[in-house]
């Protein structure tokens, strides 16, 4: 009896508000084993809510605001996959955090990751939108945490562009509203079948707006810049932090609303192979990790445009394992950040003399990445690729692979290569701490564990019997194992070529500019020319404006002054001929007139 009524109470307790209020608490808590305690309990008691609550598509906090109906807590499949990656990385984040006692990116991460687990349980889009821009406010604590100048900067573009997301997100939910009745996901939606995918109709009035809400947050081309420009500015944890949340939160959200949307498929495809070439000769190896983050997520974007049961499941699968991978790479960059002071390919090299644990779970975040076979990347993303090969979307195959070798240049052999072995810096720094190399331990054994035994991922994805079968009969044969490995091994070949030869790019210190360029050069540039072609035509129309006045001050002066026209004596003569004419001229037009 007390089983079952703890269950319902942890069945109602929404996994996302436990984890916010785990990090209000945090701020007031001193002491490594406090802290601990709140940074890897609170994500702990939320998956423990998680479970008991299940998958069951229903409606667990219904409510109303100002007359629309609300649904503050609903798990499905979806939902849940993402917000279980979201809890683990909560978690790890919490470790990889103890090291530093630092209350405002303790609270700030918690708040951060709660808010994403509670968007992914939302049933409406106002309740979306409100956890929404909480992870806004509190990802851009995450930034300022460096109290540098550059992070001060690069916290307000990001924090503006992020509520610029939350603007547009909530302007269409609202014409949404108007034109349905319902912001309800469940009421949208065309079809009752779960989980919930698609269920906005784009010719729906706000639909675009809503996509484009999601199109910034998902770092879409043209709006990416922010997520270069940030998150290497964050320090050693809190790049870590970022990394997992912000860009899966909106795949989640893509996911939700626009899955089998055309257009989405190519602008997954094209996020996959831009980074490609400015991750390649980018020197700072943090904002490479950001680059590939950008080519990661076009896959989970393309295979959302793609639709249908495997493609979805690919989406999920691949955020899953990014979540995890990724935050690997950024926890051992986050690392050699803390021991050397710089994540700058020029100026490292041969850490693995003295941080050899932390250069092994850098290699096995690399191949998770790169997607080699018995690695979590690879059970991922198979899905994808074979979702597109079936809908026989050949460019959009050739692309993906094209940048699936792409993550092995820059990713895969680039970050452990230059950070850790390439040539020798001198640098001999200490082993990161103990609970940097727990945390990394812990992402390391997913990764693995994903990637040689699948099956567990492949049981909680969205469209589960798919996904099995999927696994039983595609994922390991043997055609798919040596394309991959062909694959790969062709990029590294490559890479070692051309390094050999010296045709791989140089990192060399400075700034690479991108999109980042339109608003950082090109913006500026723009307004100042404005304000020069402002200020000559004030100048220009004052000089007329002057002129005029002068020449209007002058004429009134000939005619008007005592000695002018009409001040002067003029001959009686004269007067009466004027007067004659006049009258004549009179008589003319009335003569005329008359007729």
């Amino acid at each position: 009896m007390e089983n079952s009524v703890m269950g319902a109470f942890l069945a109602g307790l929404n996994p996302g508000l436990i984890v916010i209020a785990a990090g209000f608490v945090v701020a007031f808590v001193r002491g490594a084993p406090a802290r601990a305690a709140i940074l890897v309990g609170g994500p702990m008691l939320a998956f423990v809510a998680l479970t008991f609550a299940g998958a069951s598509g229903a409606d667990l906090a219904p409510a109303s605001l100002f007359g629309m109906e609300l649904s503050l807590y609903r798990i499905d499949s979806l939902s849940f996959v993402f917000s279980l990656a979201f809890l683990i990385a909560a978690a790890l984040g919490g470790i990889y955090s103890l090291h530093r006692e630092d209350p405002m990116q303790d609270a700030a991460g918690m708040i951060y990751a709660g808010a994403a687990i509670g968007a992914c349980l939302a049933g409406d889009l106002i309740t979306l939108f409100f956890y929404w821009e909480l992870t806004a406010l509190a990802s851009v604590l995450l930034i300022l945490a460096r109290r540098t100048r550059e992070s001060y900067e690069a916290s307000i573009r990001y924090l503006i562009i992020q509520l610029v997301s939350g603007l547009l997100l909530l302007a269409g939910a609202l014409q949404i509203h108007e034109a349905t009745g319902s912001v309800k996901f469940d009421a949208i939606a065309s079809s009752g079948l779960q989980p919930l995918v698609g269920v906005i109709d784009i010719n729906l009035p706000g639909a675009w707006l809503v996509l484009a809400a999601f199109g910034i947050k998902a770092a879409f081309p043209l709006v990416h810049s922010w997520l270069q420009d940030s998150y290497p500015q964050a320090t050693e944890t809190g790049a870590v932090v970022l990394s997992a949340f912000t860009t899966k939160l909106a795949v989640y959200a893509l996911a939700r609303c626009f899955a089998g949307l055309d257009i989405l498929i190519w602008i997954g495809a094209i996020m996959t192979v831009f980074p490609v070439f400015f991750a390649v000769i980018e020197n700072d190896l943090r904002k490479v990790l950001a680059y590939s983050l950008n080519n990661q997520v076009g896959f989970m974007v393309c295979a959302i445009g793609v639709g249908g049961h495997l493609a979805i499941n690919g989406a999920a699968a691949h955020a899953f394992a990014h979540i995890i991978y990724k935050s690997l790479l950024f926890m051992t960059m986050g690392a050699v950040l803390l021991r050397t002071g710089t994540t700058k390919a020029t100026e490292l090299g041969g850490l693995h003399r003295t941080m050899p644990y932390t250069a092994l779970f850098c290699i096995v975040g690399a191949v998770s990445i790169s997607a080699l076979p018995f690695f979590s990347g690879f059970a991922a993303k198979s899905l994808t690729m074979s979702a597109v090969q079936e809908h026989h979307l050949t460019a959009i195959w050739l692309m993906l692979l094209f940048a699936s070798a792409g993550v092995l240049e820059h990713s895969g052999i680039k970050i452990p290569y230059f950070a850790f072995f390439g040539h020798d810096s001198g640098l001999r720094p200490k082993e990161a701490p103990f609970n940097m190399l727990l945390a990394m331990g812990i992402a390391a054994a997913i990764c693995l564990g994903v990637g040689v035994a699948p099956g567990w991922l492949y049981g909680i994805l969205p469209y589960r019997d798919e996904a099995l079968e999927y696994l039983r009969h595609d994922l390991w044969t043997s055609s798919h194992l040596i394309t991959q490995f062909q694959l790969l091994a062709f990029a590294a070949l490559a890479f070692i070529v051309l390094q050999n030869r010296g045709l791989y790019p140089a990192e060399r210190p400075g700034l690479i500019l991108d999109a980042e360029w339109l608003w950082r050069r090109a913006a500026p540039a723009v307004v100042r020319w404005i304000g020069r072609m402002l200020s000559a035509l004030s100048a220009w129309a004052g000089g007329i404006r002057e002129k005029l006045g002068e020449g209007v001050g002058a004429a009134a002066r000939g005619m008007l002054a005592p000695a002018g026209y009409f001040s002067r004596k003029v001959p009686l003569a004269a007067t009466a001929v004027w007067t004659a004419g006049i009258l004549a001229l009179v008589l003319l037009i009335s003569f005329f007139a008359t007729r």
